[in-house]
């Protein structure tokens, strides 16, 4: 048998394939997870399917964490959920019969280990580092356990916006003008790496190279502003990128899903975000704390060869980091025509109101089938190299 080839069936004899759901994390977007966790555990069907959570605490701890826990993460006055330290520690072992994973338990007091049962396929919805960046998908590689969505190159291409841009330029895609500033470029001569900046056209977004939903960005409107945009987002990543932004351009977004059998990905109906907040963005607060910050149209109008065009590029970003799974790719559509792809998530924010199921329920496909799509895609696929 091929190494590339599964030596065990994705589930036992007479027993529903087991799926792991694992959130929260230690990166910044870990209240976001848990909203994602609440909204695919309660589409998951449990007539096919038997759901464990599977929490990581913002220390790195994982706990199990029930259903009725699960379901009780949302958003209250303003405030985000959060996992909580205090619970049973859980971890993830190699099966026994060689074949996916088991998790277990350890007791209370620090005792021995009780077995929680088989993982046939794990469901991570981790954002940002520590999570989406390939770090847990190589685990589940080691452990030889099943996973959703795509593997440890592409989750690792996919969050950091430096090898992403370069990936994509070679494939020829269309990006915009970018500095990235590396710690050492900051600490051996900061005078030549602002030189840098300076030949990038204002307004420019200083974000933080390995982070998502929007944390750690500024908007920068000229010189006076930079460093103290590199110094905020110097606290989330020691890397750092700053893109030329586009004046008066069209945000754009959409969906690639990959089909069942090998044929080539779906691509979603376009979604157009509409922003109408001080900061012009589309920041944290606005995806997560809306309060009529922005409006989302779903479908985006737009003429049908713009459309086209893009579902076609989004097609090929996805297969450019030779991605698994899911993806969302966003767009700029310049004042000129020209689409530009701003980048790629492999873990987009997936609650039922998120852009991600929003522009597929546009297209026909709803949340639960959505949810189903991609645990059958991973129970489908081989362990081992692919």
């Amino acid at each position: 048998m091929s190494m590339s080839q599964a030596s065990e069936p994705a589930a036992g004899p007479g027993r529903k394939p087991r799926v792991a759901v694992v959130f929260g994390g230690t990166s910044d977007e870990h209240p976001v997870s848990c909203l994602t966790a609440r909204g695919v555990v309660g589409a998951i069907d449990q007539d096919r399917y038997d759901v464990i959570g599977v929490g990581i605490s913002r220390s790195g701890r994982w706990i199990v964490v029930s259903a009725d826990q699960i379901a009780a993460l949302q958003v209250s006055d303003r405030k985000l959920p959060e996992l909580t330290e205090q619970a049973a520690e859980a971890m993830l072992l190699p099966g026994s019969s060689g074949g996916g994973g088991e998790l277990v338990q350890r007791a209370s007091g620090g005792g021995g280990l009780a077995e929680l049962g088989p993982v046939d396929v794990a469901f991570s919805l981790l954002h940002g580092p520590f999570g989406e960046d390939g770090t847990i998908q190589g685990l589940f590689e080691m452990m030889g356990t099943r996973y959703v969505g795509a593997g440890v190159l592409a989750s690792a291409v996919g969050m950091d916006k430096h090898y992403m841009k370069m990936i994509f330029a070679g494939a020829g895609l269309p990006i915009g003008p970018y500095v990235v500033i590396t710690p050492a470029d900051w600490q051996r001569d900061r005078e030549q790496a602002l030189k840098q900046v300076s030949q990038l056209t204002y307004p420019l977004y200083v974000k933080p190279t390995r982070n998502g939903s929007s944390i750690g960005i500024s908007k920068v409107t000229d010189e006076s502003q930079l460093e103290d945009a590199i110094a905020f987002a110097h606290q989330y990543d020691p890397k750092v990128i700053i893109e030329e932004g586009f004046e008066n351009a069209r945000e754009l977004e959409c969906g690639v899903l990959q089909s069942l059998g090998g044929a080539a990905p779906q691509v979603s109906a376009i979604a157009e975000i509409r922003m109408h907040t001080d900061s012009g963005f589309y920041d944290f607060d606005a995806k997560y704390l809306p309060e009529e910050q922005v409006d989302l149209d779903v479908p985006a109008d737009l003429p049908t060869e713009v459309a086209d065009e893009m579902r076609a590029l989004a097609a090929r970003s996805f297969d450019a980091i030779s991605c698994e799974g899911l993806a969302r790719v966003d767009f700029f559509l310049t004042a000129e025509g020209r689409l530009v792809v701003n980048e790629i998530n492999t873990m987009p924010g997936f609650t039922e109101h998120s852009m991600y199921p929003r522009v597929w329920a546009a297209s026909g496909i709803d949340y639960p089938t959505l949810v189903d799509r991609l645990l059958q895609l991973a129970l489908d696929r081989p362990t081992g190299l692919r």
